[in-house]
């Protein structure tokens, strides 16, 4: 864990240059896509949770910049966007990912997936945190469709931080969608670096 990855915003001083940026790239990247290996879980055979911070928020701004290199002008918009999924220091944010490679198939399952992020969990020392989603935008549209993404902030009560923070605490994560009702218990050392999120 890095000091930084404690950070709770990002902001314009935090970025670096596109060339100075360009120069670390690979380096930075690597390092920080190692420590996202230990951030992550496969909840049943398609969705995958990632878990955010603030290193993997910059290396997503960084990287948005370094692609589209929109300049100037197209930080504040990162910045709305990623900004609001560094966890607060009493919560869990996950970004989670329903992959299926086969459009036809993809199609079919996300139709049927209405409302699965109204129904994500963590539990933890016998009790449910509930999923909140990100705001930003309808993560399922009027006929039912599921995105295939979707943002998620998990905010924990004081009593659930200390239960998540003990060494071997059981924390299961999963759905309670009706096409989706899968969950897994977190592996400890997924535990142990998501517990570095909270105050």
């Amino acid at each position: 864990m890095t000091a930084l990855a404690k950070r709770r915003s990002i902001t314009r001083a935090d970025l670096m240059p596109f060339d100075e940026y360009k120069a670390i790239r690979r380096a930075r990247r690597a390092e920080i896509v190692a420590r996202k290996r230990s951030r992550r879980m496969e909840i049943g055979p398609v969705a995958t949770f990632h878990f955010e911070n603030f290193e993997t928020m910059w290396l997503q701004i960084q990287e948005m910049l370094y692609i589209e290199k929109g300049g100037d002008a197209q930080i504040d918009d990162e910045l709305a966007a990623y900004g609001p999924m560094i966890p607060n220091g009493h919560e869990l944010v996950a970004t989670v990912l329903f992959e299926i490679d086969e459009p036809t198939r993809r199609k079919a399952f996300l139709s049927r997936l209405g409302g699965i992020e109204e129904t994500a969990f963590i539990r933890v020392g016998g009790e449910m945190i509930k999923a909140v989603p990100e705001v930003d935008v309808d993560r399922t549209n009027a006929a039912g469709k599921a995105s295939a993404v979707q943002f998620l902030h998990f905010p924990f009560t004081d009593a659930q931080v200390a239960a998540f923070a003990k060494h071997g605490a059981e924390v299961v994560i999963g759905f309670s969608h009706p096409v989706y009702g899968h969950m897994s218990t977190m592996p400890e050392n997924v535990r142990a670096a998501l517990a570095e999120d909270f105050d």
